[in-house]
């Protein structure tokens, strides 16, 4: 069972009076509309004074972590704004030993990091104040129903009995749990403890959320269901969320931005369109015919007799059936019509392909290749 120590009340306990944003900032913290002409602000580590508009929620700077036996990070320097940000590594990547330090909960072995304009390393309190955590273990406990268990962590957050019961109402509402608040945790399914531990990471009105591997153990439809939660966190209510997975997929359909890490070492970060962003490969699908039961065949050979080389779409839905190509202009999108029309094929689809955060760890992967080469190839030209 791990804890979440006493916590300054929330900003807005109920959330019941009219909230705006600063102007101009979509992203923001949801500020009461009576305050929102004095809103509240803070001493930043310079000193300076300036509104509680967090531009950076996170920073790490040379971050490092490091065990007898194993490294678990290494230099990671990484900044993260605000929105959804999605975490993704291979387990054993880095990922809940950085959430620990950021949490203020595990000392780095060298290097800073800053939460919400805070120092990880002198307030840990502070931090765990204004996040939320949702750990990726089971650590609930069985004989209490989740009212019980979401009232408590409410209560600890700092909130009154009746500002706490009401948090607890309306957050176990928003993560679907509301019909079956009052059975015991025990009896839960999988997909439903998960709802539990984001509830009682939601329930004090959190600046910021992580979430270490929260589809972990989910059916398809359960996963669906929770990555449209976690995107509601920050769309409806303005909190920026740092989620991890190992699954890229999910990242790409949930995230505003990505952190790749491997090894402990940061291998990419930028937005999400700017690592799915188009590229100059066609996929083409065709349907097949009584005269070309194989329809992609098809296409493929009078392609290749006009000059242009395809191959199959691998790794892609579908891959035995779609074909790529790469497209020289606009009049590779007319051949490609006039040959489907020709042999009197249906044509599915034909579009761009995209990039997909995967291709980060094949490059990385062939460039450990080839620099492992380079370097036996040095050796031998040293007579190594």
């Amino acid at each position: 069972m791990w804890t979440i120590g006493p916590r300054r009340a929330p900003r807005d306990a109920v959330r019941r009076q009219p909230v705006v944003r600063p102007q101009g900032d979509p992203y923001g913290p949801v500020i009461p509309e009576r305050d929102a002409d004095t809103a509240p602000r803070v001493d930043d580590h310079c000193g300076l004074r300036h509104y509680l508009r967090i531009v950076t929620v996170i920073a790490t700077e040379s971050l490092s972590k490091r065990f007898p036996r194993v490294t678990a990070l290494d230099r990671l320097s990484v900044d993260v704004g605000p929105g959804v940000t999605g975490l993704v590594g291979a387990n054993g990547a880095g990922k809940s030993t950085l959430i620990k330090i950021l949490l203020g909960l595990s000392p780095a072995t060298e290097g800073r990091a800053e939460v919400l304009g805070l120092d990880v390393a002198t307030k840990g309190g502070d931090i765990r104040e204004r996040v939320g955590y949702m750990p990726e273990h089971d650590c609930l406990p069985p004989d209490v129903s989740a009212t019980e268990f979401v009232v408590h962590m409410a209560r600890m957050s700092g909130l009154p009995p009746t500002a706490a019961r009401e948090r607890t109402a309306d957050t176990l509402r928003h993560v679907g749990l509301y019909e079956e608040r009052y059975r015991p945790i025990g009896g839960y399914s999988t997909g439903m403890k998960q709802r539990v531990k984001l509830a009682q990471a939601l329930v004090h009105d959190p600046q910021l959320v992580f979430l270490d591997e929260p589809t972990n153990g989910l059916d398809p439809v359960g996963r669906d269901e929770m990555l449209g939660l976690i995107r509601r966190i920050h769309t409806d209510f303005g909190i920026s969320v740092l989620v991890t997975s190992h699954l890229l997929g999910e990242l790409e359909r949930t995230c505003d931005h990505v952190v790749v890490v491997d090894g402990g070492k940061l291998l990419r970060s930028s937005s999400t369109t700017d690592f799915t962003q188009s590229t100059a490969i066609l996929a083409i699908e065709v349907t097949d015919t009584d005269e070309h039961p194989d329809g992609t065949r098809a296409v493929r050979d009078v392609l290749h007799a006009r000059g242009i080389d395809t191959h199959d779409g691998s790794g892609l839905p579908g891959a035995g059936h779609i074909l790529l190509l790469t497209a020289e202009g606009e009049e590779t999108y007319d051949v490609v019509r006039d040959v489907v029309a020709d042999l009197g094929l249906g044509l599915v689809r034909m579009e761009q392909r995209r990039h997909h955060i995967s291709e980060v760890f094949k490059d990385s992967d062939e460039q450990a290749l080839q620099g492992g080469d380079e370097q036996r190839k040095e050796a031998v030209g040293h007579g190594g």
